[in-house]
């Protein structure tokens, strides 16, 4: 059952073609009592739902069939309630299966496509806004991906990197005098330049806000010699790290993802207010989803736990209640799929900042 890290890589691959069908099914959960008590059986009967629809579909072949069912049962014998998020993504194709957990709640569903439903997805992608951590002491620098409240060692990105253990002992010599510095020491320099280059090709690969920790001496040899940690928003300069457990790492630097997460807010806002200005603003749903329809939003900007559900009628977003016929409870997320799609940066923004814009709205491009 996956909780983890949502990478573009990750989220690349899920949203990949299958041979139909792509099953999917998606239902919000329970975190304590006694409400998760009901999580158990809307489960069995979301599930019961897809494999009726499986025997129906004279799409599906009997092979396929066989194997959906099966997939589905291997799905929901790996779930795990007990210490369940906001919401549970099951899906399974012929010959795989997937089952997420996530922190953000979901409207229930069971669809059959292609493709695996992932906006409810992406959209905890982005709005758990991912960051880098790097910690630096003498002999180790680590790397951390954090994603909201999560934060978990990237050991498979060339990290960590360490002073090879071959190499004269630095602190023992500072000790008795040898080297005038553990960080002046050119073997450290050298391994410092080594943690760059390897957090350089993870940058590049994906980026995101980078916060550097250490020693204050490593953070000034690595603002002398490095080129990568440069263009870190923020730098804590804390000893200790070198080896420090992940909860350590996520104390250390919870100050500054804060601050960050503030001027973002600030930033955000600012764009909006410029866009009024030049009447390049879209603001509520129905202008927002037009905008990234057409491909014209530059940046998305909604409250955090926004949702609404909407008809579409005559080509405009029409507010609904959850649960009619032809209501589409998630358009929310499908907004902030289609904007990233299209290579607009989406923001969220703390619960009432966007009273005045419908709680959604869009800097234009034209």
């Amino acid at each position: 059952m996956h909780s983890a890290e949502l990478t573009p890589s990750v989220l690349a691959e899920l949203r990949r073609p299958r041979r139909y069908p792509a099953v999917s099914v998606v239902m919000p959960t329970h975190r304590s009592e006694p409400d998760n008590a009901q999580d158990p059986v809307r489960l069995r009967n979301l599930v019961a739902e897809a494999k009726s629809r499986l025997q129906a579909d004279e799409a599906v072949s009997r092979a396929d069939r066989l194997d959906l069912v099966h997939q589905l049962d291997r799905a929901v014998a790996e779930v795990d309630l007990v210490h369940a998020e906001d919401a549970l993504l099951i899906f399974a194709a012929p010959g795989e299966h997937q089952v997420w957990s996530l922190p953000r709640s979901v409207p229930e569903r069971v669809v059959f496509s292609e493709t695996f439903l992932t906006r409810n997805l992406v959209a905890t992608h982005a709005a758990a806004a991912p960051y880098w951590v790097l910690t630096v002491s003498a002999e180790r620098a680590a790397l951390f991906g954090g994603a909201g409240p999560r934060l978990a060692e990237a050991a498979e990105r060339g990290f960590p990197v360490e002073l090879r253990p071959d190499l004269p002992d630095v602190e023992r010599k500072e000790r008795i005098g040898d080297v005038p510095s553990t960080f002046r020491d050119e073997q450290t320099r050298h391994y410092l330049r080594e943690a760059d280059t390897a957090l350089a090709a993870v940058l590049e690969a994906e980026p995101r806000p980078l916060y550097v920790l250490g020693e204050a001496a490593a953070l000034a040899v690595l603002e002398e010699i490095g080129t990568a940690t440069k263009t870190a928003v923020a730098q804590v300069p804390r000893g200790g790290l070198g080896r420090a457990s992940v909860a350590v790492v996520r104390e250390a630097v919870a100050g500054a993802v804060k601050e960050q997460a503030a001027r973002v807010v600030v930033q955000a806002k600012e764009r909006l207010d410029q866009a009024l200005g030049v009447k390049a603003l879209a603001a509520g749903i129905d202008e927002v989803w037009q905008s990234v329809a057409e491909g014209r939003a530059a940046l998305v900007v909604l409250e955090e736990d926004y949702w609404e559900p909407v008809r579409v009628t005559d080509n405009h977003l029409v507010p609904a209640s959850a649960g009619e016929p032809d209501v589409r409870d998630d358009m929310v997320d499908e907004i902030v799929e289609r904007a990233l799609d299209t290579g607009a940066q989406v923001e969220f923004v703390p619960t009432g900042e966007l009273a005045g814009q419908g709680r959604i709205a869009a800097v234009l491009r034209y």
